[in-house]
């Protein structure tokens, strides 16, 4: 028996070749998924290469969900409405996943928001993979980490992609970018709505959600939906062949979220009539290569001895402002060897 427990232990911890994560991944064995995503955020260089060498192999195997990012100030009901129109979609035969973009804390590591207690229900199904995607605290976390873990759920057999941004930063802008469909969720409040972030996020919007429409609220948020289609109606849109529309619902209640879903739906069949849907794929795929690209350089920026041991007196001289910053620039890329000649 103890010879049996022991040798359970080895096979446990015993590393994974490419072919078996890929096997795990798209026959759906979810602590395979669960271990191939923790690869994609490592920093360990070992576990990125073997990541790529994964991806590689499932590449095939991605492209078919829908990608959905879904953005919204704190407060606004976000974990409430995914979890409801991800209960939805899973009742109507649907697999779905849910990323939720965390902004790591750059202190610590570590996540700073939860995941599986804000949408207590789906983390119950069995048709639902529930995982936070941190940022490490950058941009280029974002576009590395949460677009590799998209391609790992999307091999695994998942048909729905949610991908939850916290509403506070320029994450936004990035997940518009990797998504077919990008939702912002707003609260009725009256004329004062269109200030701080909603400004710049509303013109990223393929459709904008009024949540909260229920009980004594349901005028504020018709109202508050009268005002956006006036907004949206003097911006030039992103598609020629889409208006966004502005909608009602209520997470809570699950009213409107059927409606909700339906527009996703004629927003995918309207733009591939078209070819915007294709084309934004392709956008998206060489989006995710100049981010990479961007992460990649800073990486080797950071690990470079030459640079490391003369930065922080180039720091200071900047910051003291006994040099300019465009020739503090021209010496760390001469002393990478990529300085123009």
């Amino acid at each position: 028996m103890m010879s049996n427990r022991m040798s359970n232990r080895t096979t446990a911890r015993a590393g994974l070749t490419v072919a078996d994560y890929v096997k795990g991944v798209t026959s759906g064995d979810r602590s395979v998924l669960a271990r191939a995503i923790t690869l994609v955020e490592s920093t360990k260089p070992e576990h990125r290469t073997l990541a790529q060498s994964v991806l590689q192999e499932l590449l095939p195997a991605t492209g078919r969900a829908v990608r959905l990012g879904i953005t919204g100030v704190p407060g606004v009901g976000k974990s409430t409405t995914i979890d409801q129109l991800g209960i939805n979609l899973i009742s109507a035969g649907k697999k779905v996943a849910v990323l939720a973009v965390d902004p790591t804390s750059k202190r610590t590591g570590g996540s700073i928001l939860g995941d599986k207690t804000r949408m207590s229900r789906l983390a119950q199904s069995q048709d639902a993979f529930i995982r936070p995607s941190p940022t490490s605290g950058t941009l280029g976390g974002v576009a590395r980490k949460t677009r590799e873990t998209m391609a790992m759920v999307e091999a695994a057999g998942f048909d729905v992609i949610i991908v939850e941004t916290v509403g506070v930063g320029q994450s936004e802008t990035t997940v518009a970018d990797m998504v077919d469909f990008f939702l912002v969720l707003l609260l009725a409040g009256g004329g004062d709505d269109l200030q701080g972030i909603k400004k710049g996020i509303i013109e990223l919007a393929d459709m904008i959600a009024i949540n909260k429409a229920d009980g004594d609220n349901v005028t504020r948020a018709q109202a508050a939906a009268a005002e956006y289609r006036l907004a949206l109606s003097i911006l030039t849109p992103q598609s020629a062949a889409w208006k966004p529309p502005v909608v009602t619902i209520s997470g809570r209640t699950n009213v409107g979220l059927e409606t909700l879903w339906e527009k996703i739906d004629e927003h995918r069949t309207t733009t591939s009539a078209t070819g915007e849907f294709a084309e934004r794929r392709r956008a998206q795929a060489l989006s995710w290569m100049h981010d990479m690209l961007e992460d990649r350089l800073m990486e080797a920026l950071r690990s470079n001895k030459r640079v490391a041991a003369a930065l922080p007196g180039l720091e200071a001289d900047v910051r003291e402002g006994r040099l300019l910053p465009t020739l503090a620039v021209e010496q760390i890329l001469e002393l990478m060897g990529l300085a123009q000649s």
